[in-house]
């Protein structure tokens, strides 16, 4: 079975089979879908009767953590499609994945942020890996293969209770021996402590491929804020990086502060790259300008054969203060909130940092 066989591999049979996990299948078990005789649905298909969509969603209590799909291998995760009510539960509920039994998730993700709408409010997606859709229709497509056993779940920290509806659409079949794990961590400094910079990833030791970076981003000084690099520490690196970029906006795929004279910041959505979503300040509760970002490397994965480490700088432009300078450079002390994404040659969250709690992960929109 081939882990990501793009449209070429449509025309090709194997000896996989699909299988799909939903409220309406909690095991993805064959012919076991629809079956249901209770469930969020019941009462709205009193009439209808079993199979008449009658388990389409779970509620999830507050300070609870459900089991959305424990799979035995080997297998693929090839698409997870999900949404929720309210949509501000989407940075106070956190999804993790484990794989091979290990008891340290692989991921362990803000559900928002994990899809690109780290902001409790919805921004469209139009990625490849990554497609959110009106009004909240979160979908993910990254693969994640596994040998022998697969469990993902969600836990509500929110102090109300969350609905959730979701589809985990997998694979069972042969997965090659050099399949590597995928890991997502999220880490945030609010504030980055000005002339410091914002971890997104350290700790991380294997061999494997960095292939995906959100950054929901609060800006709390004024000017423009894009201009610190994005820096990849690679087998060894200690005070120099590898792989140095030339700005944020530049990492992005953006230009020139994202502004189009005479619009100015102007999102954009892209298979591979996009600033897909611009919040602004709304003269009454809503403060602080906040953006979201994403940059997915799968037409150029970042190869690592050791250790991993990556870094942004919060470093905008300030005006001159009669220093004879138009402008500055100035390090400013924002909000910045990260997912990192990467396949890694073991099944553990290998630098996973300390589970965050609801304050941690707080959206602040008015400081």
């Amino acid at each position: 079975m081939s882990i990501a066989p793009g449209l070429t591999g449509l025309a090709r049979t194997t000896s996989a089979v699909t299988r799909s996990i939903s409220a309406e299948n909690f095991t993805g078990a064959k012919g076991a879908g629809g079956m249901a005789t209770e469930g969020t649905g019941a009462r709205a298909a009193s009439r209808l009767g079993r199979g008449w969509k009658i388990s389409p969603s779970i509620d999830i209590a507050a300070g609870e953590t459900v089991v959305l799909a424990d799979i035995e291998g080997p297998g693929t995760i090839t698409h997870i499609w999900c949404t929720t009510a309210p949509h501000t539960a989407w940075r106070q509920t956190l999804l993790r994945f484990y794989w091979e039994g290990e008891d340290t998730p692989a991921v362990e993700v803000p559900l928002g942020d994990f899809f690109c709408n780290g902001w409790n409010v919805f921004s469209q997606v139009s990625s490849i890996p990554v497609a959110a859709n009106p009004n909240g229709g979160l979908n993910a497509y990254w693969p994640m293969p596994f040998h022998r056993k697969a469990r993902i779940t969600l836990e509500n920290l929110a102090p109300e209770q969350l609905t959730l509806y979701y589809q985990i659409d997998h694979e069972l079949g042969e997965v090659p021996d050099d399949a590597a794990y995928f890991h997502a961590q999220w880490r945030r400094s609010n504030p980055v402590t000005a002339g410091t910079d914002h971890t997104l990833l350290e700790g991380v030791e294997g061999t494997g491929q960095y292939v995906g970076t959100y950054l929901a981003w609060a800006v709390n000084s004024p000017g423009w804020w894009g201009e610190g690099e994005l820096k990849f520490f690679l087998d060894g690196d200690d005070e120099w990086p590898t792989i140095c970029g030339t700005g944020t906006e530049d990492y992005f795929g953006g230009a020139w502060n994202f502004d189009v004279p005479g619009q100015g910041y102007t999102a954009f959505t892209t298979p591979y790259l996009g600033l897909n979503q611009i919040l602004k300040p709304n003269g009454l509760y809503d403060s602080q300008q906040r953006f979201g970002m994403y940059r997915w490397h799968v037409l150029d994965p970042i190869r690592f054969q050791d250790d991993l480490r990556v870094t942004v700088q919060c470093l905008g432009i300030g005006r001159g203060q009669g220093n004879g300078l138009r402008h500055r450079y100035r390090a400013n002390h924002d909000d910045i909130a990260s997912t990192s994404l990467f396949y890694l040659d073991r099944p553990g969250g290998s630098g996973l940092p300390p589970t965050p709690d609801l304050l941690d992960l707080e959206v602040d929109t008015h400081m």
